[in-house]
């Protein structure tokens, strides 16, 4: 399998997680109905994202440079621990009683959280400034990623309606990085010697 077609499976993965974040977003919102089906549909999408964050930080690697490792490897570190969450919610505390579910969220389980929630705000923040900096990927698309993305992990610090609208906003921001995948020039998404840093994808 070639690189090109590696790198495109992983955009069409972010475009279906970005798909999936939006749809639990209008579940969170009350726009679709709240149930197994749409509950299963959320770990799915930070799965997804594992393989598209992989592919975004390649396609940049030399021009994002020390800093774009440190924040790929803590938005990895952070997106899997989200995923564990988000496993973890649906698929086992939505059938335990009210009072199970809150002694695993105040309870033991909580510094697991906050450690997790921590860990992806740093590694959004330092993959963006990174990735900004490379000029590689389209940097509306960041501007939308990252504000996005941070206040979803700020989730239990801002109120509801702040933390679905950068969801929403994050999302949005994932499908149009991944749809840069899709539009790579030749050679470009391998990070080529003959592609020099900085030089913009299209968007």
């Amino acid at each position: 399998m070639s690189d090109r077609t590696l790198y495109r499976l992983a955009g069409l993965a972010g475009v279906l997680g970005g798909v999936l974040i939006l749809v639990a977003v209008a579940r969170r919102a009350g726009v679709i109905p709240e149930n197994g089906f749409t509950h299963a549909l959320a770990p799915p999408a930070s799965a997804l994202l594992l393989l598209t964050l992989t592919a975004l930080y390649l396609v940049q690697r030399r021009a994002a440079g020390r800093l774009g490792l440190a924040g790929f490897v803590l938005h990895h570190l952070g997106l899997s621990g989200l995923f564990a969450i988000e496993f973890l919610t649906h698929a086992v505390l939505q059938y335990q009683d009210a009072v199970t579910r809150e002694q695993v969220l105040t309870g033991p389980g909580r510094a697991y959280f906050l450690v997790v929630a921590l860990t992806f705000l740093v590694g959004v923040l330092l993959f963006g400034v990174a990735s900004w900096r490379a000029g590689v990927l389209p940097r509306i698309a960041l501007a939308l990623y990252v504000p996005g993305l941070c206040l979803a992990a700020l989730r239990t610090s801002v109120p509801e309606a702040a933390y679905l609208g950068g969801l929403a906003v994050g999302a949005v921001g994932v499908v149009w990085l991944s749809t840069a995948l899709f539009q790579d020039p030749e050679g470009a998404a391998t990070d080529m010697p003959q592609r020099a840093p900085g030089v913009p994808l299209k968007s």
